[in-house]
């Protein structure tokens, strides 16, 4: 796949832009939520899941929507699996936004953050304006940018990824970079 010059500002502040998002998500998790953030009361009351018009009208109240709802459920009243879950949401926030940001191990992190728009996805369960949320769109472009390598996009994988063996720099990195532009 190549990428021309003109484009590779578009992907750079992309890949920024999105990082920041998960860095401000994380971020207040850590040290914006007073007492403390857990998942739980989400997962225990926000997983029924909505459907809108034209699969449902009418008062959903009551309504469960969400085949995963009971899943997600038990996942909340577990005090074991909740102490590695808060951490896991919080941290990778952080983690995949810092990345991102820094345009180092995105390939790594993109997938990451994909991997856990998913599971947001699958969580909230949310068609009330239809299939397209922002779960899924986040899924989809941090996608994106683990598949066109982004971090060789004025981020550190274009100097850093160098340094490490081919399936590093393949798959945790950005791949290399000579493979991903053209002469602009």
């Amino acid at each position: 796949m190549y990428i021309t010059g003109r484009y590779l500002s578009f992907i750079g502040i992309g890949r920024i832009v999105i990082g920041v998002i998960f860095l401000w998500a994380g971020l207040e998790k850590l040290i914006g939520t007073p007492g403390g953030f857990s998942a739980a009361g989400f997962l225990q009351f926000g997983t029924n899941g909505t459907l809108g018009w034209p699969f449902f009208s009418g008062d959903p109240t009551g309504h469960v929507f969400n085949p995963t709802a009971s899943f997600w459920q038990d996942l909340a009243t577990n005090k074991t699996a909740m102490a590695v879950i808060n951490p896991l949401v919080m941290f990778g926030e952080i983690a995949i936004g810092i990345s991102l940001i820094l345009g180092l191990l995105t390939r790594f992190a993109a997938a990451m953050g994909t991997l856990m728009m998913i599971l947001f996805f699958f969580a909230a369960w949310d068609f009330a304006y239809g299939i397209v949320n922002q779960h899924l769109t986040y899924a989809v472009v941090t996608f994106g940018l683990a598949v066109i390598g982004a971090g060789n996009f004025y981020g550190l994988d274009a100097t850093v990824g160098p340094m490490f063996s081919p399936a590093l720099r393949r798959w945790f990195f950005s791949g290399d970079k000579k493979e991903q532009t053209a002469a602009a």
